[in-house]
């Protein structure tokens, strides 16, 4: 009866406010790897000259886990864990790869968080094109509407490093917190032009999708009359020769933002690519795609000014030794390892009862 009278508290309370965020809060419930069916979208054409991984003449099995005195074979570790795509390629062949819960190489997942490390690379890529001068410029430069928000002194490079000191909750679950607002609303612009600084940046690191959408806001003002979208299309969907077409998630069907702290509806295998860019250090068979520097800085450790050792410019670290993830909510990972020259993509329903950054590691060392 108590949940009863909570869900009808909640619907009430979406008719009453006219909110289409607790609408969609309300109908959809919680976040899922299949949400790019309810936002609009802008779309994003693939390559006419894919490129595609070499398959391996036999795929690896990777043994069996123990758990609880008993036995379970790789495949059935990820399928317990909801798992739906599972991809280990070495050396630009594809030694495993398998999909669960009727997902196929085909299979539409939404990225969630592993977009802000995809808004990082074109946040270098912008810099390659001197549409944005320096990660040291204030935000306002772009945004001189913020400058009464207290973002005169937050530069893009705290953005990057999520150490702006901007207010902001991360929660999913909370109908009325920061992140339900940016996900489910249908006014980033808006919802940016309300957030505040709560700290002197650079003194503190704090993990939130806040800081990604702003800098959304930052590239999308440098593109001027490009969208987001089409810089994605040009600068990665089209030269990394993409096998499938992809789309990236709006606030609103006219006149949207892309939402660049999640929601990029992709397939494993593209989402390899940008592993594979990343690995090669922005060069993608001879064509330096975004600059080796910035992939460099992305990557390695860095805590000057508060920064945190294991995040750098919107991307994990998965240890100190040089390798590195995109990571999203609900477990969907890009893990690179450059010194196996070795790339992971798991993309799952929830993030199971497992620990994918060792399990990453513990299969790297296998190679």
């Amino acid at each position: 009866m108590k949940k009863i009278a909570l869900f009808s508290l909640v619907l009430l309370s979406a008719y009453a406010l006219h909110s289409c965020k607790l609408t969609r809060f309300v109908v959809y419930n919680f976040s899922d790897i299949t949400d790019y069916k309810i936002f609009p979208e802008r779309k994003i054409s693939n390559s006419s000259s894919p490129f595609l991984f070499t398959p391996a003449n036999r795929q690896s099995t990777f043994g069996s886990f123990k758990i609880d005195d008993t036995e379970i074979p790789f495949d059935q570790y990820l399928e317990d864990n909801e798992t739906v795509a599972f991809l280990v390629i070495h050396n630009d062949t594809i030694k495993y790869e398998k999909y669960f819960n009727k997902y196929d190489e085909s299979s539409i997942v939404a990225s969630f968080s592993m977009a802000k490390s995809i808004t990082s690379i074109l946040i270098g890529c912008a810099l390659d094109d001197n549409l944005i001068q320096s990660i040291e410029e204030p935000s306002t430069n772009y945004l001189p509407e913020l400058k009464k928000n207290g973002f005169e002194n937050i530069k893009i490079k705290h953005l990057l490093q999520m150490t702006s000191g901007i207010k902001f909750n991360e929660s999913y679950y909370n109908p009325f917190g920061d992140a339900a607002t940016f996900y489910y609303g249908t006014d980033l612009r808006k919802a940016v032009k309300k957030m505040r600084a709560e700290t002197e940046p650079g003194t503190r690191f704090q993990y939130s999708s806040g800081n990604t959408q702003v800098l959304g806001w930052v590239l999308e003002r440098a593109l001027k009359t490009k969208s987001i979208s089409q810089y994605m299309e040009e600068k990665l969907w089209q030269p990394l020769g993409m096998e499938y077409p992809t789309s990236w998630s709006l606030d609103k069907k006219k006149d949207g933002l892309e939402k660049t702290f999640c929601c990029i509806n992709a397939r494993a295998r593209d989402f390899a690519k940008i592993g594979r860019l990343y690995l090669n250090k922005g060069d993608w068979n001879g064509r330096q795609i975004v600059s080796k520097h910035w992939v460099e800085q992305s990557t390695q450790i860095d805590t000057l000014d508060s920064s945190a050792w294991y995040y750098q410019y919107q991307w994990w670290l998965a240890s100190k030794n040089g390798d590195f993830m995109a990571r999203g909510h609900l477990g969907q990972y890009i893990y690179v390892n450059p010194d196996k020259n070795l790339i992971i993509v798991r993309l799952g329903k929830k993030e199971g009862k497992t620990n994918w950054s060792g399990l990453f590691k513990n299969l790297a060392n296998l190679y």
